[in-house]
């Protein structure tokens, strides 16, 4: 359906996000700063930290298996899913999608008032973050009768249907490394960067598994046709020409001024004005959460790895994809070391 040429009703959210209570972020932030950090810098003068934060991935593996948000969900042909490995792109993505879905005429107090996250209710202050998975209004009302679902699961974790639409966005590592440990260190103790590093090359990292394994599986689906692998590199090189692959992937047929929209709403200097709209809540009253929307780089990990730690995690993982049997070209994905920030 070609649309752009009549001018369409405005699409808002009518979902509401209920945030957790002042008291039990008060809680949480006692909790954090109280016990929490002072343990974690405890084990890392103990040497132990990363043995901690590995018990924290197995844990996490089990209770996912035991209580799998997606249990019992067969996925319809209303269905987009937005997956990554955390702090690959997500937000972006799903906002790309969730607009041209909507055609560029649909308004959100917050991009989860509108994108389904089934895993956040497993995660405590997370319960009522995202509209449930189960909420039909969202795709009703949009013009393509589709809508997003968010998730950072592997592969092999995701219910699969050929009805739905799957698109995944793979990050050089040393960026996700760099993001996930601003983001996660503003609301969680976390231990010193050379602890995070040899947790992050690894298969236990705490907040996502193995980047190789998740990149791997994702990889393997790629000739399915409902399938579209996306690089976050290619976001950065040309966003109007990963606009439009997405559009065709999810046969959105607009207009150029339509997908000219879509993408000044996608880009890094208006996500960045309405960051209040893809932010987490403010978890600890007396401190700033990390922006989500930070700057949005491509090959910025310097900021934390020199040039020999960054040809270590390079080299790590070319030989975890080739211990994989993946065929995933890691160059096509990732930069070279860079000292620039």
């Amino acid at each position: 359906m070609l649309a752009g040429t009549v001018k369409q009703p405005l699409i808002t959210a009518t979902f509401r996000r209920v945030p957790p209570s002042l008291s039990a972020r008060i809680a949480y932030g006692l909790l954090v700063d109280g016990a929490l950090r002072p343990f974690v810098r405890a084990m890392e003068k103990c040497g132990c930290a990363d043995r901690v934060f590995r018990s924290m991935r197995r844990r996490q593996i089990g209770e996912r298996s035991a209580a799998n948000p997606f249990a019992g969900y067969t996925p319809t042909e209303h269905d987009v899913f937005v997956a990554t490995y955390a702090k690959s792109g997500t937000n972006w993505m799903m906002q790309i999608v969730h607009q041209l879905l909507n055609h560029a005429r649909c308004e959100y107090d917050h991009i989860h008032q509108v994108v389904a996250w089934p895993a956040g209710k497993y995660l405590g202050a997370m319960r009522g973050y995202a509209i449930p998975i189960e909420d039909e209004s969202v795709w009703r009302a949009s013009p393509e009768q589709k809508r997003v679902i968010k998730t950072h699961f592997d592969w092999h974790e995701l219910p699969y249907s050929e009805r739905a639409r799957y698109i995944v966005v793979i990050r050089d590592p040393k960026d996700v490394f760099v993001s996930s440990y601003f983001f996660f260190g503003a609301t969680f103790p976390l231990p010193s960067v050379d602890t995070w590093f040899k947790l992050f090359c690894s298969p236990d990292f705490p907040m996502g598994g193995s980047w190789a394994e998740s990149s791997a599986g994702y990889w393997a689906e790629r000739d399915r046709g409902n399938v579209l692998v996306v690089s976050f590199k290619a976001l950065k090189r040309d966003l109007e020409g990963t606009v439009r692959r997405v559009a065709q992937f999810l046969d959105v047929r607009v207009t150029d001024d339509v997908i000219r929209t879509v993408c000044r709403r996608s880009s890094f200097e208006y996500m960045k004005e309405v960051e209040h709209k893809f932010g987490v809540w403010k978890m600890i009253p007396w401190r700033s959460t990390s922006p989500l929307i930070r700057n949005g780089t491509h090959g910025g990990s310097g900021q934390l790895l020199d040039l020999r730690k960054q040809a270590e995690m390079d080299a790590y993982f070319t030989n975890e994809l080739k211990r994989l049997g993946s065929d995933l070209d890691y160059e096509d994905f990732c930069d070279p070391p860079s000292a620039g920030s």
